[in-house]
């Protein structure tokens, strides 16, 4: 009897266990509804799409407003700005939807995409406007930006008027430190700023390693990536040893010897060089070189040969621009010996019996000044070897600080210098730092009336057309007055694992990494 009534326990028990479950599964969780089971057993068995890369330089700090740092929180896929500057050098619209210029050329109508940050507060003109005063406040190369006056028109417009006509504006809203940050929500904008990009912090150790994962709530499209680790590898032989150990999934300024040996492994590497905006050039100094001295010099120079020298870390430069750009437009003489003797012979020189020209009994010898940084020291090298097979004696003086010692002080026959010369997509910012009258170059006695007429013409021109146009015309007057030499534009070579793609590999800057589109197969 005992044993009937424990058998009948446990049948009731059963009985209320399988009621129950019959309950918890009459109304099915949205996950599992919308994913089948042997889907969902794929993805938890699926490893995350984790992206390892290096980066040379680490910073202490995550605030995008503040020095340079906005490049990085950029490259981590973190910040992202009003516009962008795509791989073709165009602005295109990117936190903006869209913009008009006034009449006058003094007030910009931005009108404001529908975007979000990653904790889901909406992206409003408000926030952007507050985002633009603070970064003139924290920034002091931003400085300017508190002349400038702005005013909200609703949630998603706003407007930016300024004292002058300003034709850079899509330039400037596109640099990485225009990046506009969560004011309010973001208690640490050191260590921890709320953005729009497709990625979010998960750990950050200043001047070392940063961890990103997904923007689950990104608001421009499937974030293809689950995360990525940028490491601190300064040193590129670190680099080369951990991309062929498969420590890291690739890595950008890729040396000329760790070139060779990836470009030995096609199958395993995918490599990718583009010309990109660090200029290095000379000047000549027309205040102590003659016309034809210069022309020499010029016809000299064989900035082919040096690149191959460099081992393709460069590309020939013809003007301070990349071909490609539509205010790149300009043209040299090629190098030709028998031209620059010529020139020199009509100037009065004879060729020595050392086979060095010279004049009046004095020998032809210049002074090529340089620092030793961006291959500058191999080009000084390089252009005394050249200059001395056409007769022309050079001497070389190294200084630690250009800007404080020949810049300064204009005693120089030949200048070598390395900028960045194209900056977001415009050429405004080279012409008035290299041939304005009141620049640190004007000593060497470039910059005429009609040169400074057309740099003022350009600094207020609106139309993109014309300011390529006339920044063509600026530039050539530069080559065809001898008063500059332009000789390259250094490469972005960029590796990667085979398989991966998107971390900006074909964008001539510098501060663009992963994005929503990169993605890895491996």
């Amino acid at each position: 009897m005992k044993k009937r009534n424990l058998l009948a326990l446990l049948l009731a028990l059963c009985m209320l266990l399988a009621l129950a479950a019959c309950g918890t599964n009459s109304q099915p969780q949205p996950d599992a509804q919308a994913q089948p089971e042997a889907d969902t057993q794929a993805e938890a068995s699926a490893e995350p799409k984790v992206l390892r890369l290096a980066e040379s330089f680490a910073y202490p700090s995550l605030d995008a407003h503040k020095d340079y740092y906005g490049w990085y929180t950029s490259i981590y896929g973190m910040s992202e700005t009003l516009f962008r500057v795509a791989d073709d050098l165009s602005i295109q619209p990117l936190l903006a939807k869209s913009y008009t210029v006034s009449d006058d050329g003094k007030t910009w109508n931005i009108e404001l995409a529908d975007a979000s940050f990653s904790n889901g507060t909406a992206l409003t003109a408000e926030m952007v406007i507050r985002n633009l005063q603070r970064l003139a406040e924290v920034n002091e190369r931003m400085a300017y930006l508190s002349d400038f006056s702005f005013e909200a028109a609703g949630d998603k417009a706003f407007s930016i008027t300024t004292p002058e006509v300003y034709p850079t504006m899509l330039s400037d809203l596109s640099a990485p430190e225009f990046a506009i940050m969560e004011l309010d929500a973001t208690t640490d904008f050191d260590n921890a700023p709320i953005c729009t990009g497709p990625f979010v912090l998960k750990s950050f150790e200043p001047e070392g390693t940063v961890e990103v994962v997904k923007n689950t709530a990104y608001w421009n499209g499937e974030v293809k990536l689950d995360g990525a680790v940028f490491y601190y590898m300064q040193d590129d032989e670190t680099k080369l040893n951990a991309m062929q150990a498969g420590d890291i999934d690739g890595y950008t300024s890729v040396t000329a010897a760790a070139k060779e040996i990836y470009g030995a492994d096609p199958a395993t590497y995918t490599l990718t060089e583009i010309p990109a905006t660090r200029l290095q050039f000379y000047v000549l100094n027309k205040t102590r070189l003659s016309d034809k001295v210069r022309e020499a010099i010029n016809l000299t120079v064989d900035n082919s040969a040096m690149a191959a020298f460099l081992s393709g870390t460069v590309s020939p430069a013809v003007g301070p621009f990349g071909a490609s750009a539509p205010y790149g437009k300009v043209t040299k003489n090629a190098p030709d010996a028998a031209k620059a003797k010529a020139a020199l012979e009509a100037d009065g020189y004879t060729l020595g019996a050392d086979g060095v020209y010279e004049k009046d009994g004095a020998p032809l010898s210049v002074n090529i000044c340089y620092y030793a940084a961006r291959s500058l020291d191999t080009i000084a090298v390089l252009m005394q070897e050249q200059l001395k097979n056409v007769g022309i004696d050079a001497t070389l003086t190294v200084q630690e600080d250009p800007d404080a010692t020949y810049i300064a002080t204009g005693d120089y026959d030949i200048a070598l210098y390395c900028m960045i010369a194209d900056k977001a997509g415009d050429p405004y910012y080279a012409v008035d730092a290299l041939y304005r009258q009141s620049c640190k170059w004007a000593q060497a006695g470039f910059p005429t009336a009609e040169s400074e007429a057309l740099i003022n013409e350009l600094q207020y021109e609106t139309d993109t057309a014309k300011r390529a146009q006339l920044a063509n015309k600026i530039v050539q007057m530069t080559i065809d007055d001898n008063a500059f030499g332009y000789v390259g534009l250094f490469n972005k070579t960029t590796v990667t694992a085979k398989g991966v793609s998107g971390i900006a590999e074909n964008c001539p800057f510098d501060f663009y990494g992963v994005s929503a589109a990169t993605d890895t197969n491996r």
